[in-house]
């Protein structure tokens, strides 16, 4: 699928890295692309905040072990005070727990820094669509943890306050969560890698309503797939650790 932008406006870019041949590097295949331009270049948190306070870049590209200050605390700070800027964090670790925390910071998209450039520039594009973009690589392992999690039961999750059995795990169903409660019960069940058969059998609902089910809740989420839904729910707070 071609995410170009439309026409000849450029998405401008700012990276953030402490590593100057990692920046010029990135520098370099990201101005190769018609659509793109890097604006700017920062080697630490607090340069990154300054920057955006006098130019508007769409997509900052975050690395996250930064000096002065990190980019998981950058991330959060600019989403506070500029949330229109999309974050794209740049990181050597795959580990599931930094992808979690970056996401509930408000980052919406987490790529390993031994990622194609080809990757890179997709995620560029498709974070300025809207969507949230995870490595490939990362993705499997953050499933894992999802289907590891034990979610609020139906009442629960409707209710929204309360606790699930697992300590420190949460799943809210605020005003801004345009699911019903079927549809978060069913979500939940995504989240656990079961199928559209297997979901069907555990609430005793046709495999064809769940079908129309999981429809709806990518209608509704504005994604593609069960992982950007399932992703996106940790990302605005519906699920939480």
């Amino acid at each position: 699928m071609d995410l170009k932008t439309a026409g000849s406006r450029k998405i401008k870019v700012l990276i953030a890295d402490d590593h100057q041949l990692f920046r010029e590097g990135l520098k370099r295949i990201l101005n190769m692309e018609e659509d793109l331009e890097v604006i700017g270049e920062c080697g630490n948190g607090i340069q990154v905040l300054e920057f955006c306070n006098e130019q508007r870049p769409e997509v900052v590209l975050m690395d996250i072990n930064m000096p002065v200050e990190n980019g998981v605390i950058a991330t959060e700070r600019l989403r506070d005070i500029f949330p229109e800027v999309k974050v794209i964090i740049l990181s050597l670790h795959d580990d599931e727990s930094y992808v979690f925390e970056t996401l509930r910071k408000g980052a919406s998209g987490y790529l390993l820094k031994d990622m194609e450039a080809e990757a890179l520039v997709n995620a560029i594009r498709s974070v300025v669509n809207g969507h949230a973009y995870i490595h490939p690589k990362v993705t499997g392992k953050l499933i894992n943890q999802l289907r590891r999690m034990t979610y609020l039961d139906e009442i629960g999750a409707v209710a929204g306050t309360a606790a699930t059995k697992e300590a420190g795990v949460k799943f809210i169903a605020g005003d801004d969560n345009p699911l019903t409660r079927r549809e978060a019960e069913v979500l939940r069940l995504m989240a656990e890698g079961k199928s559209n058969k297997m979901i069907g059998e555990f609430l005793y609902i046709s495999e064809k309503t769940v079908k129309n089910h999981v429809s709806s809740i990518l209608q509704k989420m504005e994604v593609d797939d069960r992982t950007q839904a399932v992703i996106n729910s940790i990302k605005n707070g519906w699920v939480t650790l």
